[in-house]
């Protein structure tokens, strides 16, 4: 080779192995009577790419289930790897070590909520109905060095809110609107009140006048 770096991926295996590179320089043109040991080389550090690699971003879809729950569909992102003519993806690879980190929360807020899943598919539960909530997603691999357990994040998806006049009210107009239900209430218990007042008082009047 005469680049500076190269591919490598059709060498390595789906074991959780560590490999070393003797990275070697020759001349242009090869005199068969030198011997190569003597020019400079040297070896890579130990590399494992089951622990190591660095896990790209993932693709995501959001759907509601329902009023308070939402449906987070994740695309296992593919690998450098083939076998059998078929690119791996980082599932076929990882199996089981494979989760996923969602981090979830309302647009403009800091408090974030993170779950686990152990599928391409999550559904995140107990959500605020008619309120917009926004996901992110990324591969994430426990069984890794801490370092490099977390993937590169999804792009951020936020479901779109319900156009609804009783969710865009602040808890003073709230405040206002059950005061006046209540004058409404009490005016009318008091007109019926006084309504039946006098009407007995005009019955008793007919009642008591002689004949």
């Amino acid at each position: 080779m005469t680049e500076s770096e190269c591919d490598l991926t059709e060498h390595l295996t789906l074991n959780d192995r560590a490999y070393t590179v003797d990275i070697q320089t020759e001349p242009d043109l090869v005199d068969y009577d030198e011997d190569l040991e003597n020019y400079p080389h040297t070896y890579s550090d130990p590399f494992n790419p089951y622990k190591e690699s660095k896990i790209s971003a993932v693709d995501i879809t959001v759907e509601a289930v329902d009023e308070n729950r939402v449906r987070v569909n994740i695309t296992d992102p593919l690998t450098g790897i083939h076998q059998r003519g078929k690119q791996l993806s980082i599932r076929d690879v990882l199996n089981n070590d494979l989760k996923y980190k969602i981090s979830y929360n309302k647009p403009g807020s800091t408090g974030k909520r993170d779950i686990i899943s152990d599928s391409n598919m999550a559904e995140v539960s107990k959500l605020d109905a008619g309120e917009s909530y926004c996901f992110m997603a990324a591969a994430f691999i426990p069984s890794r060095p801490k370092g490099s357990q977390l993937g590169a994040w999804s792009q951020q998806l936020c479901t779109p809110q319900e156009d609804s006049i009783l969710h865009e009210l602040y808890p003073g107009t709230w405040v206002g609107i059950i005061f006046i239900l209540l004058t409404v209430f009490f005016i009318i218990v008091m007109v019926i009140v006084l309504c039946c007042r006098c009407c007995r008082q005009r019955n008793s009047t007919q009642s008591s006048t002689p004949v």
